[in-house]
């Protein structure tokens, strides 16, 4: 019996060269969306690992290119740098401030105390313990949402930082192509892939280690502003100032600020103005020549692009939105900007 398929060449198909080009193009659009669909919530793990990449890829070349190590012992010495620096300091301070959240919201007594004084000191209603306590608990639950720690989820959260370091391995050890790769698949011209490059590095370097470093200094200062004056438990809210000091404009003043009424509901008069003096001379003042400083060495971002992109990032991812939110809207921009030179180039080949 002759086989079926030997023939299947002539047959004629019903296709057009170019419906064919169509649906191969959605054929691929639709098999990529079923597969982001269904790695949505590993998503994290795959942007943190190519953030990663930006971030460790000067050690990468200065290591193995220049000074020709071997590739397999530089790489695992990054993971290892990205578990001991990154990824255990990180989830410790994220678990902290949600536990410390958490005890907040079933024990508010501290909280109301305080608020009751104000309402004392300023003739206004602040607020009730009900509505207290529910808004301790949504910022904790919105927080846990944020920031994945061990409690919420051992096996997802492992899941993820195993996803990440894989990735991690594999786009270092086939760095070439992986590279090559971008630039074959992604359907721009190389001048826009190399804006589209440097948008990248000037996100991850202003986001990441310019942020971070900022975030840091900001929070020492806070808290031993906080210690000096004696205000409560300043250890905890040096992590807090830490996350806060992320938020462009606001950042840690939204921790001082309530720590100086705090004193100054205790009647620490003398407290409460040290606080305030030290938060609007040197705190602030120390975070815009920070901010200054880096601009120029690290990428220099508008404030409103980090800020809508901060909304817009953590919303969707978590945590990792800090970078990746600026990164889509710096994006936005960049092929805002190449879609009017394509349109420029082509009205004067038309002309």
């Amino acid at each position: 019996m002759p086989d079926p398929l030997e023939n299947l060449d002539a047959v004629e198909n019903i296709y057009t060269p170019r419906q064919r080009h169509v649906l191969l193009v959605s054929a691929l659009i639709g098999l990529a969306g079923l597969i982001v669909f269904g790695l949505a919530q590993y998503l994290t793990a795959f942007l943190a690992a190519g953030i990663l990449f930006v971030v460790f890829r000067p050690w990468w070349v200065a290591l193995v290119h220049r000074r020709k190590w071997n590739p397999t012992l530089v790489t695992v010495g990054l993971l290892l740098v990205t578990v001991v620096v990154i990824i255990i300091p990180f989830y410790a301070l994220s678990s902290l401030l949600i536990e410390r959240l958490v005890v907040f919201a079933k024990n508010p007594g501290q909280i109301l105390e305080v608020l009751h004084r104000l309402e004392r000191a300023t003739g206004f209603k602040i607020a009730e313990q009900v509505n207290v306590r529910q808004t301790l608990l949504q910022g904790a639950g919105k927080v846990s949402g944020w920031l994945p720690t061990l409690a919420n989820s051992a096996l997802n959260f492992l899941v993820i930082v195993g996803l990440m370091l894989f990735t991690m391995y594999y786009m270092f050890k086939q760095e070439a192509g992986f590279l090559r790769g971008l630039h074959r698949y992604l359907p721009f011209r190389s001048d826009t892939l190399n804006e589209l490059g440097e948008s990248l590095k000037n996100n991850v370097n202003a986001n990441v280690l310019g942020q971070v470093l900022v975030a840091l200094v900001q929070a020492i200062l806070t808290g031993l502003t906080l210690w000096i004056f004696k205000v409560p438990d300043p250890l905890f809210w040096t992590v807090v100032a830490f996350f806060m000091a992320f938020l462009p404009v606001l950042g840690t003043p939204l921790v001082w600020g309530p720590a100086a009424l705090y004193q100054f509901s205790q009647g620490q008069n003398t407290q409460g103005i040290g606080i305030l003096l030290v938060g609007f001379i040197v705190i602030i003042n120390v975070d815009n020549l920070l901010r200054i400083l880096l601009a120029k060495r690290m990428g220099d971002i508008h404030p409103l692009v980090t800020l809508v992109g901060l909304v817009l990032g953590v919303q969707i991812f978590g945590i990792i939105g800090l970078v990746v939110g600026p990164l889509l809207v710096s994006y936005l921009l960049v092929l805002m900007q190449v879609f009017r030179r394509e349109n420029r180039r082509g009205q004067q080949g038309e002309g």
